[in-house]
């Protein structure tokens, strides 16, 4: 979190707010392991990473009559492999195919764990990982990522396909711009469940800094419809459909955010280090705030939907909110 709760001026002199607290032996939880919840009687499962935070993602299992259908692949080949144990725990069928949400390299860098596996993904996002490579790592060096091997989409598509694994169907979706410009989710309409990538955030900030404020929100809305009944989100646990209403409150609060910055000629850093986080101030990564306000200038400055804009600047701002502190990444 922050050295700041939201409220305090960035030059705040309280000398509570300089004491520091490195001697205090606050208690931690025990931190919950990584596993597989079935998500109803048939063979659709989610793959959890408890610990959540930057680098550390969700992915979904489906369980076909002959192969086994990935839905993301985690950030390392050894987060990827404990993946395969919990699976190996349940079936010995093979992994034949593996759907990328998104460009995030959270989402897809343990792929190489899967050598036999069909990539599949939005078009947008075969170009944006081609583009990008193995780029995480520079923006956190200290992290154990070993040895990554790119394994861009083989097979992509626009807007819809359908995949049958075993009598089971799964709609593939594209809705638009939102978390990226190459989001997927992945629907099962017989029985009510959504894969949604990082389309939302469960408990934890969402970021849209590399898609679209606006976009989102037109997205999220499409997301609804579909009438969801347990929806997986990129991060953070299981959810119904409550989920998408809040990830919707907080961005159209960041909007407002970014036309009260902006009418006060502020900066998306000022803005996000006045801004009260009230409902949100909860949730981990609150540094994401400041991604998704350069993104929301941008929009207001009436760039198009998922334009390309600099990481570096963003990074640098939400290092700055975070008391300096680079960004956790938990891997």
């Amino acid at each position: 979190m922050p050295a700041h709760d939201g409220h305090t001026d960035a030059g705040c002199t309280d000398p509570l707010m300089k004491t520091s607290a490195a001697h205090l032996r606050i208690p931690q939880p025990r931190r919950e392991q990584p596993h597989l919840t079935q998500l109803d009687s048939g063979s659709a499962y989610a793959y959890l990473q408890p610990q959540g935070g930057w680098c550390v993602s969700n992915a979904g299992v489906l369980i076909g009559e002959d192969s086994v259908t990935l839905i993301d692949c985690t950030a390392t080949p050894a987060s990827a492999r404990q993946l395969l144990a919990r699976i190996r725990e349940r079936t010995q069928r093979p992994i034949a195919r593996l759907v990328i949400t998104h460009h995030h390299g959270d989402h897809h860098f343990g792929a190489s764990a899967f050598p036999g596996a069909t990539v599949i993904a939005h078009e947008h996002t075969r170009e944006a990982v081609l583009r990008d490579g193995v780029d995480l790592p520079t923006i956190w060096p200290e992290a154990n990522w070993g040895q990554i091997t790119l394994t861009p989409p083989t097979l992509t598509f626009t807007d819809r396909t359908t995949l049958h694994t075993g009598g089971q169907q799964a709609e593939l979706l594209h809705f638009g711009p939102a978390h990226t410009t190459g989001d997927v989710v992945v629907w099962l309409p017989e029985r009510g469940i959504l894969y949604t990538g990082d389309l939302t955030f469960s408990g934890v900030t969402p970021f849209v800094f590399m898609g679209s404020v606006r976009g989102s929100l037109q997205v999220l809305g499409k997301l609804k419809a579909l009438g969801a009944e347990r929806i997986v989100s990129g991060h953070g646990p299981i959810a119904d459909a409550r989920v998408i209403e809040e990830n919707v409150e907080y961005l159209r609060w960041v909007q407002q955010l970014a036309r009260d910055g902006a009418t006060a000629g502020w900066e998306p850093l000022e803005a996000a280090l006045r801004a009260d986080l009230g409902p949100f101030s909860h949730w981990p990564e609150p540094e994401r705030l400041v991604g998704n306000l350069h993104r929301a200038y941008a929009e207001l400055g009436g760039l198009p939907l998922g334009h390309h804009l600099p990481v570096g600047a963003a990074v640098k701002d939400m290092v700055a909110f975070n008391g300096g502190k680079p960004m956790t990444c938990t891997i």
